[in-house]
């Protein structure tokens, strides 16, 4: 065989092994059970909380209703809090749940979002307010708090260290300003950013209402004395692209792009936070299946800054591949507390809140470092139910979907997801720390089972 041909198998052999390893540790995109953009991560207390917009499944278009909420403590196990708020908390909205930012200030949570409103048929940034971050959230004003007539959507906040907020927004122009301490009003005029090549760089193409590279989704972000200024650029399909100040008012100094157009979604959206003292860079694809331009996926990053502060340039990877911290099993966790899954969709109910419903046999859920500790435990308890009569089974492993098995539950018949069964089995003792798989066998069409959640004890 020539040596040239031995190299070529070398290197389809050594893409193949990256490949599964990749797909071994896969995380992204960290939410499968549903479609979701527009990330907007937000950090309270120990918790990251991410607030997502909605793609309703099979869409042709942004058809996006309300907003939803994941939750995690360890950076790879995401808890779905279903949708905490929709377009509708606006009475003055007709429609269009589109990309928003939640921010909290002594003690009060502000949403910010963007609406298609009634009397004008046209986008505006409205403002609700919770005590809590996970809702509910009403409309303060009951109108919108800013309008500037053209291509409203994408608000971002930032609270700087002074106290002072900003408020930045616009497609295809990008706009700010300064809110006052109440978060639902503002002082001054509205600002249209000045929209130069040296700040947003030189777009593609000539298109006169569109001069930079700037399309749409800021994100303000601080770090030390710099003040990044992150966006999706165009021309269609997007990359994100970001720039830099010494204020946060500019001006603005492009840096390039961050993240390059790659295949599946034509848009993106950033998100960048701090969170127990690493940076997490959020965006948008189309990675999952049936995914695309309005079927869209949030995913996750590590970032990492050069010594003069400006950011290493990301491409879409398998995620986070170590978590902060073990999971706790012996407290109730929810089933939708969730490292990756397959066949499984999430749904919001008035009995037991968010579950997960198993869709074809053999489709799992996975969970990432769970830490069972030296003790072990011994006994499993799980709330499921099934409306099919027979058949229905549910197999725990560790390790792997083809890892040890620590027990199987018959699932009982219950005839509906407003009616649950509380099962407790002994299982094969389980010590140290390991990845544990639910993985849910049934031979009918459909909806095999609903899974609320589970608690492992000694």
């Amino acid at each position: 065989m020539k040596t040239k041909e031995l190299k070529r198998i070398f290197w389809v052999q050594a893409l193949i092994i990256c490949f599964f390893l990749q797909a071994a540790y896969a995380q992204n995109p960290i939410v499968q059970t549903a479609y979701t953009a527009d990330p907007a991560p937000m950090v309270y207390k120990d918790k990251l909380y991410l607030y997502t917009s909605h793609d309703e499944d099979q869409s042709t278009w942004f058809v996006m209703n309300d907003w939803k909420l994941y939750t995690t403590s360890d950076m790879v196990n995401w808890t779905d809090h279903g949708a905490v708020a929709s377009y509708k908390i606006f009475d003055w909205a007709k429609g269009d749940a589109w990309a928003i930012q939640v921010v909290e200030r002594d003690g009060k949570f502000y949403l910010y979002a963007p609406i298609t409103a009634k009397a004008t048929n046209g986008p505006a940034i409205g403002v609700a307010v919770s005590d809590s971050p996970y809702g509910p959230f009403i409309d303060p004003l009951g109108k919108p708090l800013v309008r500037s007539g053209k291509g409203d959507i994408d608000p971002t906040v930032f609270i700087d260290d002074d106290g002072q907020a900003y408020l930045y927004w616009g497609n295809p122009y990008c706009y700010y300003v300064k809110l006052n301490e109440d978060m639902i009003s503002y002082s001054g005029e509205i600002v249209k950013v000045p929209m130069s090549e040296a700040s947003f760089g030189k777009r593609a193409g000539d298109v006169p209402e569109r001069p930079t590279a700037y399309e749409e989704g800021p994100w303000l972000y601080k770090r030390k004395n710099m003040y990044y200024l992150l966006w999706a650029g165009g021309p269609l399909p997007e990359h994100i692209g970001y720039s830099t100040s010494k204020s946060p008012t500019g001006p603005w100094e492009n840096r390039g792009t961050l993240m390059a157009t790659e295949p599946g979604a034509f848009t993106n959206h950033p998100g960048l936070v701090d969170y127990r003292g690493k940076t997490y860079f959020f965006y948008h694809n189309g990675a999952l299946p049936g995914g695309g331009g309005f079927t869209r996926s949030v995913a996750v990053e590590k970032a990492e800054f050069n010594k003069v502060g400006t950011i290493k340039p990301m491409k879409m990877t398998g995620g986070i591949e170590k978590g902060l911290e073990p999971l706790n099993p012996y407290k109730k966790t929810e089933a939708e507390t969730i490292a990756y899954s397959e066949g499984v969709k999430a749904s919001q109910g008035s009995e037991v809140g968010v579950f997960v419903n198993a869709l074809k046999n053999g489709s799992y859920l996975k969970v990432r470092d769970v830490d069972f500790r030296e003790q072990g435990a011994a006994k499993l308890t799980v709330r499921i139910g099934t409306t099919h009569h027979s058949g229905v089974s549910m197999e725990v492993r560790i390790d792997s979907r083809e890892g040890p098995l620590l027990t199987t539950f018959k699932v009982p018949l219950t005839g509906g997801d407003d009616r649950w069964a509380l099962e407790t089995t002994n299982i094969q003792r389980v010590t140290g720390v390991h990845d544990l798989y639910f993985i849910f066998k049934g031979e009918r069409p459909g909806r095999i089972m609903y899974f609320d959640y589970w608690m492992f004890s000694k």
